[in-house]
């Protein structure tokens, strides 16, 4: 006989909690039309009230359905209903996963999640639109942060770190979206990175002596290659003398060094008004005598006063970019600096950026999830007006494996000073 039939067997099991995970969703719509009929406000109750509520709407419920629950079922759904009504919805248990990384979710019945770099589709539901917009608000409460008609999109930073992007209609077509990189509370060592291949130990090795050496490093990648993580680690490879200054829009660096500034830009406020931008930190943070200053992504105006601030005694100093590889990174510096509006001919543009970045560190994802470093590529100089760069080492797409491509001297301020220092050990 087949383990359906058996009573307490796993298939049978598994059909009473399809058969509960059906009556939550259908009293779920019922609930939160019920919280606005009643005028019920949640946001002004504590648990054990809200609970009380939850529990005499759901006995009602199960009695004029006729629904097969026990009391111990109903008691766990009653605290289910609860954490989701006080908490963030079908988000809650997703959130509360430290295996899964990202959050995203394209309208009431489309919600996704990334777990070991694979993005893979949730069985999980929002009821409708005004659920989503609920969670959404819920979220933005505690932050401060506002999201109606008239400011339809929001950045923010939540309590426990992680970040959040949420656009409500008519800006997104297909009902609210929310978008969350939660916050990783182990940080990520650089041992980690060689243990999950993400880079060789001769890289690794290479990275701490460039970082030593006060090499200004810039991180590119495409999204979600780890970019900031990446900026983590090396920036966990400062010695704890020297003094940082950080410049985020949202704050995700979690720098565990002793002299740290943090500093975060902010939107204008519902007037237009307020606004405190990463080029107005950095200028800020020029001010403070910063040993080097970390801007968390140059994407806008910021870009010519980071490449100013690498030039003028604050080497060591890093960031990360949104590019393809090395050689895009390069020309995506200088389309920013072009869209900000400067007048710099070409040439002096890309001797400027030449003279402010020593190295290049290319970050990927591959199709199996991996992250990883694509490529280690150092700025050499300007040759008839164009870059001359070094590729160091580099990926082999078919073996997966690091290859180290040369180590020749190009750049005396990087490779040379690291022989001097090796050679004075």
């Amino acid at each position: 006989m087949g383990m359906g039939y058996i009573p307490g067997g796993r298939l049978a099991a598994k059909r009473v909690d399809q058969d509960i995970s059906k009556v939550k969703f259908m009293f779920h719509r019922y609930l939160i039309d019920s919280v606005d009929d009643d005028g019920f406000n949640i946001l002004e109750n504590q648990r054990p009230v809200i609970l009380e509520y939850v529990q005499r709407k759901l006995n009602t419920y199960i009695s004029e359905h006729s629904l097969p629950v026990s009391r111990f079922e109903a008691d766990r759904l009653s605290e289910e209903l609860v954490d989701e009504l006080v908490g963030f919805g079908p988000l809650e248990s997703m959130l509360k996963d430290t295996s899964i990384s990202e959050i995203m979710v394209n309208g009431p019945n489309k919600i996704f999640f990334e777990r070991d770099g694979k993005i893979q589709f949730s069985e999980l539901r929002f009821v409708d639109d005004n659920h989503v917009a609920r969670v959404i608000q819920r979220i933005l409460a505690p932050i401060g942060r506002r999201l109606d008609e008239s400011s339809p999109m929001v950045d923010a930073r939540m309590p426990d770190g992680s970040r959040v992007n949420a656009i409500i209609p008519p800006i997104a077509l297909d009902g609210p979206t929310i978008s969350i990189r939660k916050f990783r509370k182990d940080l990520l060592q650089a041992s980690d990175l060689v243990t999950y291949k993400s880079l060789s130990p001769d890289m690794l090795t290479f990275l701490q002596k460039a970082v030593s050496q006060r090499a200004n490093i810039l991180v590119s990648g495409g999204t979600g290659t780890g970019k900031t993580t990446f900026l983590n680690v090396l920036s966990s490879m400062i010695n704890h003398d020297e003094r940082i200054v950080t410049v985020e829009d949202t704050a995700e660096l979690q720098l565990s060094n002793d002299h740290v500034v943090r500093l975060e830009t902010r939107p204008p406020n519902a007037e237009g008004f307020g606004e405190v931008s990463a080029r107005d930190l950095i200028r800020n943070a020029l001010r403070m005598r910063p040993d080097r200053i970390i801007v968390g992504e140059v994407r806008s105006y910021e870009v010519m006063d980071m490449l100013q601030a690498m030039n003028t005694g604050h080497e060591g100093s890093m960031s990360t970019l949104h590019a393809n590889n090395a050689a895009d990174a390069l020309l995506r510096l200088e389309t920013l600096v072009g869209l900000s509006g400067q007048k710099i001919s070409e040439s002096t543009l890309r001797a400027i950026i030449v003279s402010a970045l020593d190295i290049v560190v290319q970050l990927a994802r591959l199709p199996s999830g991996r992250r990883c470093v694509s490529e280690i590529v150092e700025v050499v100089e300007l040759r008839d007006d164009q870059y001359v760069t070094n590729t160091l080492f580099k990926l082999d797409r078919i073996s997966g494996e690091h290859e180290r491509v040369s180590m020749n001297p190009a750049k005396p301020r990087v490779i040379e000073l690291m022989k001097q220092a090796e050679a004075k050990r």
